[in-house]
């Protein structure tokens, strides 16, 4: 009797946990591209060599190159969605290398999400071993170096690959207990605010001043108002700074705004309500930059039909029950589900604390994340 998936996966689970730890203590934070191409190099090879397909590699001046892993040449276009960049610092991977503990592997990056990227090496392999690559099929991975700091660099690369998919696969973590498929996230956006205004002596002659920082305190209560928790909507002045001393009416003061949405229609109507800022004080100087920075993924019909595929498959194959979710992260499958491509997120390695130095996955589950995948390709 032939293996299933699932049984050819765990087979590789001893190779799985040795790559895993080769890539999470390698550092690779998204503003070093010097260790970030390192990285690539790392990736490259494994893809190879663990698939046998061909690896583009798309070399940028300032953030670490992308690579693009193709195997198969059928007319159906398979996007799957991951990068190798993380949240952590040079020398992190030195202070708390890869551990295991408890059945769970631990270190920088583990979750979020280099486990997800070898999910996605690890599902066309056991494809290709058991004879059920599917011969329509043309699987793509799309290995990103900078969607941490919002994919800056490489939002048109992504989009420009994904446009004619079939389907899209984001290897992004589940962020949920329950490992919860994602089938929506909200839209985000960045701004920042500057005020000018008039110093003056804030004992002598206080009253010739024109305080930034009173302006902004006004603007920080307009623009949290505009959060509307019914329809998806918030707007969070994170962070805040201006004058130079308490005796000093401030003529300077800046604010930084995190936006997010839930439709493409809220992300216009929250546009045009920033453009329209306008000072309180006439004599305060108002400018304002940034803007969306990744389109939301709405829900639709057939992102539905692909969860309700991975939902039957996990209740038939494991008497699973895998939820659908939202969340108010983003990742580079906003860009993709804005182009009209079915996509589904959350297929990584299911696990905690993401962003953290708690972060963890769990190993037990990683043949049934990875056969998941696995059968999607398959079966989509």
């Amino acid at each position: 009797m032939s293996l299933s998936i699932q049984e050819q996966i765990r087979s590789y689970l001893p190779e799985f946990l040795r790559l895993l730890e080769e890539s999470v203590n390698r550092d690779s934070p998204s503003g070093d591209k010097a260790l970030n191409d390192k990285m690539a190099d790392w990736y490259s090879a494994q893809f190879t060599r663990l698939t046998g397909g061909q690896v583009e590699r798309d070399c940028h001046p300032v953030a670490g190159d992308r690579l693009l892993g193709r195997v198969g040449s059928g007319s159906k276009k398979i996007v799957l969605v991951g990068h190798y960049d993380t949240v952590w610092p040079k020398g992190e991977a030195g202070k708390r290398p890869f551990t295991i503990r408890d059945g769970n592997a631990y270190g920088p990056g583990v979750y979020d999400m280099k486990a997800g990227l070898l999910q996605a090496m690890f599902a066309i392999k056991a494809l290709q071993n058991l004879g059920r690559f599917p011969a329509d099929k043309q699987v793509i991975l799309l290995i990103n170096s900078d969607e941490e700091i919002g994919s800056p660099n490489s939002r048109a690369w992504i989009e420009r690959t994904a446009l004619d998919s079939h389907a899209a696969f984001v290897l992004e973590p589940p962020m949920e207990p329950s490992g919860a498929l994602k089938t929506a996230r909200k839209g985000s956006g960045r701004y920042k605010l500057i005020l000018r205004g008039k110093s003056a002596h804030a004992g002598v002659n206080p009253q010739k001043g024109v305080s930034a920082i009173q302006e902004l305190a006004l603007q920080i209560q307009r623009l949290h108002a505009w959060t509307d928790f019914t329809t998806g909507r918030s707007v969070n002045v994170g962070v805040v700074q201006g004058g130079i001393g308490s005796n000093v009416v401030a003529d300077y003061a800046e604010a930084q705004i995190d936006v997010r949405v839930s439709s493409r229609e809220d992300a216009v109507r929250l546009e045009e309500e920033f453009r329209a800022l306008r000072p309180f004080h006439p004599e305060i100087g108002l400018t304002l930059t940034g803007g969306m920075t990744r389109p939301p993924m709405e829900r639709t019909e057939s992102s539905g039909a692909l969860y309700e595929l991975a939902r039957r498959i996990a209740q038939e194959e494991n008497n699973f029950v895998l939820e659908e979710t939202s969340t108010g992260g983003v990742s580079d499958g906003n860009f993709i589900a804005a182009l009209g491509v079915p996509t589904l997120d959350g297929l990584g390695a299911s696990g905690d604390y993401a962003h953290s130095p708690l972060e963890y996955i769990r190993i037990g589950e990683i043949p049934f994340r990875t056969g998941l995948l696995a059968r999607l390709i398959e079966s989509c």
